[in-house]
């Protein structure tokens, strides 16, 4: 297997929301004015298709038509990763293969999974992510996240490391994500390339303590993420930290009380898009929620409030 080499990705890459039109079908114009507002974010990079994106809720072709527009509408302004996680391998390699071909900066996978009790062993893993390797010659980043309820221990993310050239980036959003991120730091050294972590960046202050070099949260917010992580590593912790506070009140409403709605619902009041619709069976915010997202949202003022306006 022949890798490319790459840049080393670090700071801010939030996922893209996939906006639907108040009917449900995909909002293409909407998904360019999403992108065009998460560059103007300022962000570092962008991630499409992810559990955010609302991913489990599109069929094959969508997938397909998304990938060619938002690599096509980005054009190389940031670097984008795609997600392409699926239990099958096949369909995995298979989606990896067509996000490089067009020009997928990275890919995003979760370990193998269906529902609560269908799970690939630490083998069956290992061959997974070295065939999506095999398939698509870009670097990957593994997601270990509560949502596939498979357990990934620092000696495994290791050999995953070790073993798959490509497999050095690693989004860590598990209960004790600090401690889980600098185990992992302190045993890999130069081998684990990007330790990020997620979950809409809610224990960021902990995880950059403990040398996560990137972020991915949603596309709600990352203008006023981006200043703690560039006042981390300029040495002022004291200004990140106090960035950090300012903002948390929001980041924890986002992710205690309205998940990838969130997003949606201030880039439809901010004018990015016209509908802030989710696809069945999720539903909308109840009016009180999205009323105190709102509140919260006016008082910061962040770009995707104010981008269409």
């Amino acid at each position: 297997m022949t890798t490319t080499r790459s840049p080393r990705y670090t700071g801010i890459y939030p996922i893209a929301p996939t906006p639907f039109t108040a009917s449900g079908d995909l909002d293409l114009d909407g998904q360019k004015r999403v992108l065009d507002c998460m560059i103007d974010q300022g962000v570092d990079g962008i991630c499409v298709l992810a559990n955010y994106s609302e991913q489990f809720l599109l069929t094959d072709d969508e997938r397909t038509t998304l990938v060619d527009l938002c690599l096509s509408h980005v054009a190389g302004r940031v670097p984008v990763i795609v997600t392409c996680s699926h239990f099958s391998t096949r369909i995995a390699a298979e989606r990896a293969r067509t996000a490089a071909l067009a020009g997928a900066a990275m890919l995003m996978l979760m370990p193998p999974y269906h529902g609560a009790g269908l799970r690939a062993d630490e083998t069956g893993m290992l061959q997974h992510f070295a065939r999506v390797a095999e398939a698509a010659p870009i670097p990957i980043m593994l997601q270990d996240a509560p949502l596939s309820g498979v357990n990934l221990s620092v000696p495994f993310l290791l050999r995953l490391a070790r073993e798959i050239p490509s497999l050095r980036y690693f989004k860590i959003e598990m209960p004790g994500t600090a401690a889980k991120l600098r185990s992992l730091i302190e045993a890999g050294g130069d081998t684990i390339a990007g330790p990020f972590d997620g979950e809409e960046s809610i224990t960021l202050m902990a995880d950059l303590d403990a040398g996560a070099t990137g972020t991915m949260p949603s596309a709600l917010l990352p203008d006023l993420i981006k200043p703690v992580l560039e006042h981390y590593r300029s040495g002022l912790r004291g200004d990140a930290a106090s960035a950090y506070a300012r903002i948390l009140p929001l980041i924890n409403y986002e992710n205690r009380q309205c998940g990838l709605r969130a997003t949606k619902t201030v880039m439809a009041a901010g004018g990015v898009i016209k509908s802030d619709a989710v696809r069945h069976p999720l539903e909308a915010l109840h009016p009180a929620t999205r009323a105190g997202l709102l509140e919260l949202a006016g008082e910061l003022k962040p770009l995707a409030l104010r981008w269409g306006k």
